[in-house]
């Protein structure tokens, strides 16, 4: 089904302003560029780094580096940014003129084809830039009046007669909007920093949470650093609790005025970001006759073959962001329109013009674009030291040969190869009967079964310590109750080793390649039945298993219908009758796959095997399998495994409502200890736990994993493992995919009191750029017989804070949580046991384990509040009920 959109070019830009020339005096502007171009780039550097360049007058200008991260609403800017690829950034402020936005993106059209025609072009438009953009800007944008027209279109240093008010919004990426220095302009639930030159008083709104106040602390120091030189005071006001810092209100109000009795109620954040859109569609995109025409080409999940070289595409995830792919082929002109046919895409459809916009070149397309696509190549592509390949109907997978000792020295082996270690390790493996735990006999290890759940606990040592690897094994036909107590008996494992473990999801058949290892070549799966003593399982006259692997790392045996069809020319079979167990060897495997096939039919059985040459098969071999019939019989037909860029998330409710925010160009500063965040590999989904995260954004993000999967637009596989891992209990596997990983980075977050003095700096300390190290702000985590809940807006965390300003050297940010609701914890003796009308004003008699101490939870219900809230509810209250609060 074809879908068409056809409108004019001419028209399209005329509409954008009242001066019906302006696309004559572009054209004309393109012309000169082209004659102008190695002149007007001639600046431009090819060495790694951000460079930030503005339109003046027509021409790109260039921004000093101390004024990166400030942007005039009135301007428009060009940043082009060279790691490994480059990526050319146009922002465009709000009220820029046209006449900027259309020389702008002649520039970047220019320049892209400078710099060889693979940068990736990013539109970004005030207020909605993209994760990428913000990255380059840890501390935060700040969004300034004025521009070019109006003269005010430079940051000064080292300058202090300055007078102006920043409402600073944001929890990951942090922006700062110029306001009218008025009380007018402060609502209670925001941060607004009051700049005056010599002093930087911050106040934060009363409905405002810790880490929003951390993120403009940092912005603070970061004016300071690049602005004042390092010679600006930083101070902090708490809303609500002025009168406790009379020494900075005196230096608001003599600018403010006094504070009016009520200030404007919070105002609702951004729409949240989402972190995919299942809706993606490809259009090809070319001229007829003047008019552009976008015609349908096809829906998600999309391969890679419908790209072709010639032409350009237009991918549209439904709005949220619209990409335009130019095939190297494809002719100067179409090439050099890409990024004004996206813009007459976004007007056709009726899009916001803050639609994200990304232009990209056959052969340097993006991360993002790459992951829409259910399997992406790249020329020559190898994965860690060789080629990986996927299971298909035909291909088969060769896992590569590695030197282990390798991978605590390289992470990043470790990451790419999903392994921890050489799978030397202890393991213990338990089954779900009865719901409960039964130890599986040593002998039988490596033996699952269908109708079963398992748990395998697998430790090692790294680095001197002991290590855990909690794998929940769930098979095809267990039932809905043995799952759900699999995963409570897992809590139950977890607690036993204080929460260290790292909880894998296995779904049957989706086993990963550390699963496999720690079989050693015996790993051995049947369809259905049971391993539990004395059961009975079906004993049908032939069961066929498929064999796959090289060596003792990566090799399993699952049953598969014991019919002809089910043969592979590529790989090894086991025929297991009530007389025989035949060897079947396809033409297409190799020496390494047939030694292990034979390995491992001896965990099948101990009879002797007949070995079958395909081809060469007995006539009882075909009668075993109900007569011949068609099978995968073609030559090796290999799948590559896709490679894609990780990609990291933050999962949070501190908003009120839970969202998934995507942080481009990550590191282990990302990781928020008060969040969840999700990293996805692609093969694998972790989900990474802070120590202060909440049980809702726990409970949440496991949902949200499993929603991510089902609904990606590439068409994922949902029973990709899902890895849960705590904070402090990471293994090689997650941190080979960041950069530079400091194991000791929290190792000091448990700690209540910090020497603040100026002979030494805390672990855990952070610079803002360019400035000098200052003590870093200080969560006390647990306070004597209390806990911090979830802050929300009803009820917000309200931080203390110094009173007065101090040096630069010194300013810190100290305060505790404090629990939402009346703040306190009642005795247990006041709750167990007790009819709702003897319990004490205030308490619901439906949630009494929510006024318990940390402590006292524990020792009542067994578990910790996070995995409590993991649990299902029916085991919830079964808890409850042996603790005398149900």
């Amino acid at each position: 089904m074809e879908s068409r959109i056809e409108f004019s070019i001419e028209r399209s830009w005329s509409r954008e302003t009242s001066r019906p020339s302006l696309h004559q005096t572009q054209h004309q502007f393109s012309r000169m560029m082209s004659d102008d171009k190695p002149d007007a780039f001639r600046n431009v550097s090819r060495k790694p780094g951000l460079q930030i360049w503005t339109i003046n007058n027509m021409q790109m200008a260039p921004v000093p580096a101390q004024g990166f991260g400030n942007f005039f609403e009135g301007d428009c800017y060009i940043s082009p940014n060279i790691i490994e690829s480059i990526d050319i950034h146009y922002w465009i402020g709000k009220t820029s003129s046209q006449d900027e936005q259309g020389s702008a993106a002649i520039y970047v059209t220019q320049l892209d084809e400078f710099l060889g025609g693979s940068p990736v072009q990013h539109r970004e438009v005030q207020g909605c830039e993209s994760p990428r953009f913000r990255s380059y800007f840890k501390n935060g944008l700040i969004y300034k009046k004025g521009g070019v027209a109006s003269g005010f279109h430079h940051v000064d240093t080292n300058v202090y007669n300055v007078l102006r008010l920043l409402h600073v919004k944001g929890r990951k990426h942090v922006t700062a909007t110029e306001v009218e220095v008025s009380w007018n302009s402060f609502n209670n639930g925001d941060i607004f920093l009051l700049d005056v030159g010599k002093a930087i008083v911050q106040w934060n709104g009363p409905q405002s949470n810790r880490r929003e106040k951390l993120k403009a602390v940092l912005l603070a120091q970061d004016i300071r650093d690049r602005e004042r030189g390092g010679r600006a005071q930083i101070g902090v006001v708490e809303g609500g609790d002025e009168r406790d810092s009379p020494e900075l209100m005196n230096v608001m109000t003599t600018v403010l005025g006094q504070k009016p009795a009520q200030l404007k109620p919070a105002t609702a954040d951004d729409q949240p970001n989402l972190a995919q859109n299942n809706s993606v569609r490809l259009y090809h995109v070319f001229e007829n006759s003047g008019n552009l025409v976008v015609q349908e080409v096809a829906t998600q999940p999309l391969t890679q073959d419908l790209l072709r070289s010639g032409d350009c595409y237009i991918l549209d995830q439904k709005g949220s962001s619209v990409m335009v792919w130019k095939g190297k082929h494809a002719s100067q002109e179409e090439r050099r329109e890409a990024l004004n046919r996206a813009v007459g895409y976004i007007k056709a459809k009726n899009y916001p013009p803050s639609t994200s916009v990304e232009v990209m070149s056959e052969g340097g397309e993006s991360a993002m674009f790459k992951h829409l696509f259910k399997s992406w190549r790249e020329k020559g592509q190898t994965q860690g030291l060789g080629a990986t390949y996927s299971v298909g109907k035909i291909a088969k997978v060769e896992q590569v040969k590695f030197n282990v000792m390798e991978l605590h020295a390289r992470p990043d082996l470790a990451a790419q190869q999903r392994m921890v270690d050489d799978a030397s390790g202890d393991i213990k493996v338990w089954r779900i009967e009865n719901l409960e735990l039964a130890e599986v006999d040593p002998s039988t290890y490596g033996q699952f079964y269908g109708g079963d759940c398992y748990l395998v606990l697998y430790s090692y040592q790294r680095s001197h310590q002991l290590q855990h690897i909690l794998y929940m094994w769930q098979g095809r036909h267990a039932t809905t109750d043995e799952i759900t107590a699999c995963a409570y008996q897992a809590v139950n494992i977890d607690n036993k080793y204080n929460g260290a473990p790292v909880q894998v999801r296995v779904v049957m058949g989706k086993e990963p390649r550390h699963f496999l290892a720690i079989f050693k070549g015996k790993l051995l799966i049947f369809e259905g039945g049971t391993g539990r003593p004395g059961a009975v399982n079906p004993n049908p006259a032939a069961r066929l298993f498929q064999v796959r692997g090289t060596s003792e790392m990566n090799t399993k045996a699952t049953e598969v219908p014991s019919r002809a069809s089910s043969l592979n020319t590529n790989d090894v079979f086991l025929l297991k009758t009530d007389h025989k167990c035949y060897l079947w060897y396809g033409k297409g495997c190799n020496g390494d796959e047939r030694v292990m096939g034979r390995a491992i039919s001896d965990v099948l059985s101990r009879q002797d095997k007949q070995v079958v040459m395909e081809g060469q098969e007995p006539a009882e071999f075909w009668v075993a399998l109900g007569g011949k019939a068609p099978y995968a019989s073609d030559k090796r037909l290999q799948t590559e495994e896709p490679r894609h860029s990780p990609r990291l998330f933050e999962c949070s409710n501190q908003t009120g409502q839970f969202r998934m925010t995507e942080v481009d160009d990550f590191d282990q500063s990302d990781l928020d200890e008060e969040d969840v965040m999700l990293l996805d590999t692609w093969e694998e989904i972790f989900l990474w736990v802070g120590k202060l995260a909440n049980q809702a954004e726990t409970k949440e993000a496991w949902n949200s994993a499993q929603e991510y999967l089902r609904f990606h637009p590439a068409g994922r596989d949902p029973d990709t493992p899902i890895i849960f891992i705590k904070q402090g209990y990471e293994p090689l596997t997650f941190t080979g995919w960041f950069n530079a990983w400091d194991p000791h980075k929290w190792s000091g977050l448990n700690i209540t009191t910090v020497d603040k003095g100026p002979s030494r700096v805390s672990e855990g300390s952070y610079r803002a750029p360019g400035g000098p190290m200052s003590s870093p702000p200080l969560y006390r985590v647990h306070g004597i017989g209390q806990s911090p809940k979830p802050s929300t807006p009803s009820s917000p965390s309200t931080p203390r804070t110094p009173t007065s300003l101090r040096t630069p050297s010194s300013v810190s940010v100290a305060w505790s949580s404090q629990s939402s609701g009346s703040g306190t914890y009642v005795n247990p003796k006041l709750l167990i046991n007790q009819d709702p009308s003897d319990l004490p004003d205030g308490v619901d008699p439906t949630q009494k384990e929510d006024y318990l101490s940390d402590v006292d939870f524990e020792n009542l219900l067994g578990t910790t509040r996070l995995d409590f809230h993991r649990l299902p509810k029916w085991r919830q209250n079964d808890l409850k009920k042996k603790a005398g609060l149900f």
